[in-house]
């Protein structure tokens, strides 16, 4: 009896262990995603996936609110503007430590930007100011004391805030480059809510939960990001629980995950375009005649709903509908296969010519199936006389050959902050055609876009500002320097077990709230 009851004893011991380890594990939530992360340091990421990584492992002086883009404090406990618009203070939270232990305080803030924006910053790099144009309006960053910090502009600059907020203006251990300035990509270290881990390239990212987190620790014990790069799989791996959410969930898919015992699914519009990109640096691509007689062979109502089914907005122009500054007299590029073939000619091209389109290798949250999207768009080119070959290669090698103009067409799109500068000046503002690291891959440099943009920036009347951004738009869409296509919904697919991820309108997933139920 005594060895019965001991047995007893036991097997509930051991079975107790086995299910608080299994609680345990249940709160390491896994997300599913198509494509692995660049680089994970904010002053030198290029892409959306490594962004995502980033809000979650670190803060900036500001951020957007969980439920909307309005600017809140974040490192910093809020900010005064001077009279002149140009010097910005900022009381910086007490008690806040990085992961590694050490305090963040101004002289940290101060490091982290400057590094960003001084070449004379000891851990400067040329590649930190290339791909991302933020901050370019500073002029000093100076720490009055430990708590405060003083950022003066060189002129008053509308979205200095904004940009504040964004992704390229986080703040990083100064003790952790400082220990490895190259590898600090590799080995992120900042004050956010999750520890970076581990980094398996083209798998996964580990993060562990920050229990000292100024904003309360996370629910969970660690997030996973697993790369599961075909949208079928992710949905599988949703469907059997070894992936907890996912994102660019293929649009056909959105019926059958709500059908599905167990799935949700949260569709929102996104801050983000799809576009068709044409560089301006290759005939007959220079000729804006060809241009519009691509613009105009393009079936877009067709094109979303056999690519999009109903989860996009159609873009006009680049600014989607739900975004100030966005320019509603804009109709964009009628379907004229007619009016076409007619610009062809005019152009000296009557029998048409060849060319090549790149898609994308992955899918994105701007658009989840390039793959039908190119194979749409060659059959439209095809029927006016433009020969279209496709051309694909890895993601971060697409990205990189893309940057540095070698496409003829690609696909590729831009997820946004709140801010019209951040699509506008990125995608048409001939400061941003620089190879190797251009975001305007279509290499258009019209003097009086770049003339509207920068005055935009300069004017804090948002009446004006809408002005001049409303020109830009009407300037871009006569020229066509590329072809806006849509504007998707945000899809954020995860099992009802998981609650308080936030799908965040700028295009990031934030899992600080994150909680199994």
């Amino acid at each position: 009896m005594r060895h019965l009851l001991a047995l007893t004893i036991l097997l509930a011991l051991v079975l107790g262990l086995d299910q608080a380890q299994a609680q345990q594990r249940q709160k390491a939530l896994v997300f599913g995603r198509s494509a692995d992360a660049s680089y994970l340091d904010p002053a030198k990421f290029y892409d959306n996936e490594s962004a995502m990584v980033i809000e979650n492992i670190f803060d900036g002086l500001v951020r957007y609110r969980d439920d909307s883009t309005l600017i809140e404090p974040a490192l910093a406990t809020s900010w005064t503007v001077s009279a002149d618009g140009r010097t910005f203070t900022f009381p910086l939270r007490r008690g806040v430590t990085f992961h590694d232990g050490t305090s963040f305080n101004a002289q940290a803030a101060q490091f982290s930007l400057l590094r960003k924006l001084d070449p004379s910053h000891p851990f400067y790099r040329a590649k930190h100011g290339k791909m991302d144009t933020t901050l370019r309006c500073v002029k000093s960053v100076e720490a009055l004391d430990e708590n405060t910090l003083r950022i003066t502009l060189k002129d008053r600059y509308a979205p200095f805030l904004d940009e504040l907020a964004r992704h390229s203006s986080y703040i990083v251990s100064p003790t952790a480059v400082r220990a490895d300035p190259d590898g600090f990509e590799k080995h992120p270290v900042g004050t956010g809510p999750f520890v970076f881990e581990s980094w398996l390239p083209g798998d996964r990212i580990i993060l562990r939960a920050n229990p000292n987190y100024f904003g309360g620790a996370p629910k969970i014990t660690s997030l996973v990001f697993k790369v599961v790069p075909d949208a079928r799989m992710r949905l599988l791996e949703l469907k059997t629980g070894t992936i907890h959410a996912m994102d660019a969930l293929a649009p056909e898919d959105k019926d059958t995950v709500r059908r599905s015992p167990g799935l949700a699914v949260e569709a929102k519009p996104g801050l983000n375009v799809g576009y068709l990109s044409m560089n301006g640096e290759r005939p007959p691509l220079d000729n804006p005649k060809v241009r519009l007689a691509i613009a105009h062979a393009i079936n877009q109502p067709a094109l979303l709903r056999l690519a999009y089914q109903g989860m996009a907005a159609p873009a006009a122009s680049l600014l989607p509908p739900t975004m100030w500054g966005h320019n509603a007299k804009i109709t964009g590029y009628r379907y004229d296969p007619e009016l076409a073939r007619k610009l062809l000619r005019q152009a000296g091209l009557a029998k048409g010519f060849e060319t090549t389109l790149w898609v994308m290798p992955v899918s994105r949250p701007y658009m989840p199936q390039p793959d039908k999207i190119a194979r749409f768009l060659q059959e439209n080119l095809a029927a006016v006389g433009i020969r279209v070959r496709l051309v694909t290669h890895d993601w971060s090698t697409y990205l990189a050959k893309v940057y540095n103009g070698e496409h003829d067409l690609c696909l590729l799109g831009w997820v946004s902050t709140a801010d019209p500068s951040d699509i506008l000046n990125h995608l048409l503002d001939k400061e941003n055609a620089n190879k190797p690291d251009a975001t305007n891959i279509s290499f258009f440099r019209d003097q009086h876009v770049h003339t509207l943009l920068h005055s935009a920036e300069l004017e804090t009347d948002a009446g004006k500002r809408l002005t001049l951004y409303a020109q830009a738009q009407e300037r871009a869409s006569e020229l066509a320097p590329l072809v806006p296509l849509a504007h998707a919904h945000q899809l954020l697919a995860r099992s009802t077990s998981v609650v308080g991820i936030v799908n965040h309108p700028t295009g990031v997933i934030r899992f600080a709230k994150a909680r199994f139920q």
